[in-house]
């Protein structure tokens, strides 16, 4: 017989206390999660935004940040944009999507309370992913925005046209945009209404018979370019466009006409020197022609002894014949010697030689 008996657990204990700490385990959790998202729950409440307490949990589990969620939803709600426009489904998916929830709703209450219909949660959710500022949008379409053309940024101050008179005017212009919300996805940017203007004012001068024309009625460039519908597939709608400057520039026209003038002059000149060249390649044949004749003549002469000789042995030239031959030669020699000095003395005075 020991002297302490062993004891025996109590069963019912152990369960009890294991049932207290399970209750204040999960009392901990719902406290934790309650001190978390009560007061977003509060506020979704209080303003009928439609958010429980376990979407609320809901979104932590799916990566979806309540907080931005229940305020863009409290935002709408507030602006008078039901649960049948946007659903807070639509909201989260936007969120994980990548897209700026908050903006889109800001969005979409400035288009409503400029009465943009045309502006809808499905719209602006795709103006948005596709890295359009939608907010920006929906200013600039009810504020239009103004651009300089040329864009001083690009390095060019003024628009060069050329009248028809040849000369040239210096154009600065303005032009009021504003956004076309349903072309913002795939529309052109201000660049190209920047250039498709440039393209148009240059065109317009171009077209006018002269410069005065222009600098009369400088209101003349602003239609011709409004009625080409510019603003065909870009994102913005042309309002107006309006000539803040014009200058005159130089006569471009004249200083073509020089240019011209001198490249005709060189062609000529060239031509001219081309002639001269087979002038004196001609001359230079003559020459060796007659150096050929010449020589011809030398050799023919050279043949004379022979044939006198040969006349020697077929006794067909005696020798009173030879010496009356060689008489002949000899006054001929002398005449041309006696005159010789007369034709140079005539040659310099400047008359016909004898």
């Amino acid at each position: 017989m020991t002297l302490f008996a062993a004891e025996e657990p109590d069963l019912p204990m152990i369960l009890t206390i294991i049932g207290f700490l399970f209750v204040g385990v999960i009392a901990l959790v719902v406290l934790a999660v309650f001190a978390r998202y009560f007061r977003l729950w509060i506020q979704s409440k209080t303003t009928s935004a439609g958010i429980g307490i376990w979407d609320l949990l809901g979104m932590t589990f799916r990566k979806v940040n309540p907080a931005v969620i229940v305020r863009s939803k409290i935002m709408a709600v507030q602006a008078g944009i039901g649960e049948e426009m946007i659903k807070s489904k639509a909201l989260e998916a936007h969120y994980l999507a990548g897209g700026n929830v908050p903006l889109v709703i800001r969005a979409i209450i400035a288009a409503r309370k400029a009465r943009m219909d045309e502006l809808d949660f499905k719209l602006a959710t795709a103006i948005d992913l596709a890295g359009r500022n939608v907010l920006e949008a929906v200013q600039t379409s009810v504020y239009p925005k103004v651009i300089d053309c040329p864009n001083p940024k690009m390095g060019r101050m003024t628009l060069d046209g050329v009248a028809q008179n040849g000369i040239q005017l210096k154009v600065k212009a303005r032009v009021t945009v504003r956004a076309n919300l349903l072309q913002l996805i795939g529309g052109a940017t201000e660049e190209t209404i920047i250039a498709r203007v440039g393209e148009g004012i240059v065109s317009a001068i171009g077209s006018a018979k002269t410069h005065g024309e222009v600098l009369e009625n400088p209101d003349r460039i602003s239609k011709t370019v409004l009625a080409r519908r510019l603003d065909s597939q870009t994102a913005f709608e042309i309002v107006s466009i309006d000539i803040a400057d014009i200058d005159v520039g130089e006569n471009i026209g004249a200083r073509l006409q020089a240019d011209q003038a001198e490249a005709d002059m060189r062609v000529f000149r060239a031509k001219a020197e081309g002639r001269r060249a087979m002038a004196v390649a001609a001359e230079q044949e003559n020459v060796a022609s007659i150096e050929e004749s010449r020589a011809k003549v030398v050799e023919a002469e050279a043949e004379v002894p022979k044939a006198i000789a040969q006349a020697f042995q077929d006794g067909m030239l005696g020798i009173m014949d030879y010496y009356k031959l060689r008489n002949v030669q000899a006054d001929t020699d002398m005449r041309m010697a006696i005159a010789k000095p007369d034709r140079m003395a005539q040659q310099r005075r400047g008359g016909p030689a004898a």
